[in-house]
């Protein structure tokens, strides 16, 4: 499935969790001590959520 972490679109297989779609997009380096993860509307979201098809994540 496709989802999209920082507008960069990531394949990823279902099941797979905010912290996979991070890792495969890169951006996890650093994330656990000083930035966070968004939801689209701006909801802060743990690395061990669930993603669904077309799911857009921001780590600031």
């Amino acid at each position: 499935m496709i989802v999209f972490v920082n507008d960069l679109a990531v394949c990823i297989f279902e099941a797979m969790t905010v912290r996979h779609a991070l890792l495969k997009a890169g951006v996890l380096d650093g994330l656990e001590t000083s930035k966070k993860v968004y939801d689209e509307w701006g909801n802060e979201i743990g690395l061990d959520g669930a993603l669904t098809e077309g799911s857009r994540i921001y780590a600031r």
